[in-house]
């Protein structure tokens, strides 16, 4: 492989890309939706002290949806639309290798991925001019923020090479991120309503004259979903996985102040076991667990969750160089060669 042919690829893809008006019509409306998520953010954490840390929160995970929901269209036709387009063959047989068309393009798909994160730049900016945020806040969640821009854009790129109609390798795109979303909290709200189990909640009773009789417990026993046994499905969604990497900051009272803590907190209290609740209306310090505490004592996820991404995006990429490689043994029915 060589840099050279690897960054004219990528450059020959981009140029393609910035010649087209409604790409810089679509960077526009990005702008204009986070500068309206912005004011609403700032309005809903004016009323705590670290209102930056949670509007930068939010912005981050807007820039992520925005990629999820616009990548795929740019990613999925890269190459069997210069198949379509008669103009793949006529790279092929430059001196530049698979690898370097194979690369190539997967960094133009990047840019145009990243190009998200940079017009969200001064939004970030002024979430952080407000105050609270971190700075490892602010490393981990973008390291994995440009993470996911790369496996989004890898599954793009994997399918158009393993896909022979562009219109097909984009919807199957769509649905491959969609599966990530969408799916994995699916399959956790329908698996942990499926499984159902018998939970028992302690409780002091009170008597006629409503004072709490301290030396008994009333016991209460009904179904609850089993949240805790498909908790892991979520694993795999790049907004838990997102979430559940970058530390937590939390206010005095052990909260979290973010929504990168909010969603790493749903998450993990996803694990706890609902089949013993305990209500003492005796216990005057109320010594419940925090979020803090809660957090502290689960299993963190991201790693497995971005394992698993990095397999599939690695394996459709990998797919796709094998199927791209010249000469061609066999193809699908129909494709355009030149």
């Amino acid at each position: 492989m060589s840099i050279s042919h690897i960054t004219t690829i990528a450059r020959l893809e981009l140029t393609q890309r910035l010649r087209s008006v409604g790409w810089y019509i679509l960077l526009g409306v990005f702008a204009v939706v986070l500068l309206g998520v912005t004011i609403l953010a700032y309005a809903v954490y004016s009323w705590n002290d670290f209102g930056g840390a949670g509007v930068y929160s939010i912005v981050v995970n807007m820039v992520l949806l925005l990629v999820v929901l616009v990548s795929p269209t740019l990613s999925g036709n890269t190459i069997n639309g210069d198949r379509d387009a008669a103009t793949l063959a006529a790279v092929q047989v430059t001196a530049a290798s698979t690898g370097d068309i194979m690369i190539g393009k997967l960094l133009a798909a990047v840019a145009t991925g990243g190009a998200f994160l940079v017009v969200a730049v001064p939004f970030l900016a002024v979430s952080l001019i407000g105050g609270g945020a971190d700075l490892s806040v602010l490393l981990v969640s973008l390291l994995v923020l440009i993470v996911e821009i790369v496996i989004v854009a890898a599954i793009g790129v994997g399918l158009s090479g393993l896909i022979a109609r562009p219109l097909f390798s984009v919807a199957t795109t769509y649905l491959v991120v969609a599966g990530l979303v969408i799916g994995t909290l699916i399959a956790f709200a329908l698996g942990g309503l499926a499984v159902r189990s018998e939970a028992t909640t302690y409780s002091r009773p009170y008597d006629s004259a409503g004072n709490v009789d301290c030396e008994n417990w009333e016991t209460y026993t009904y179904e609850v979903p089993r949240f805790d046994l498909v908790w892991w499905a979520l694993a795999a969604n790049p907004f838990v996985v997102l979430a559940d990497a970058t530390p937590t900051e939390f206010s005095k009272d052990g909260y979290p102040v973010d929504l990168f803590g909010q969603i790493k907190l749903g998450v993990r209290t996803a694990q706890l076991s609902p089949l013993e609740q305990r209500w003492d209306d005796c216990d005057i310090e109320g010594n419940y667990p925090t979020a803090r505490e809660t957090i502290d004592s689960t299993v963190p996820s991201w790693f497995v969750g971005l394992g698993v991404q990095v397999v599939l995006a690695g394996s459709l990429f990998a797919g796709a160089w094998a199927r791209t490689r010249t000469p061609a043994r066999r193809l699908p029915p129909g494709t355009r060669i030149a």
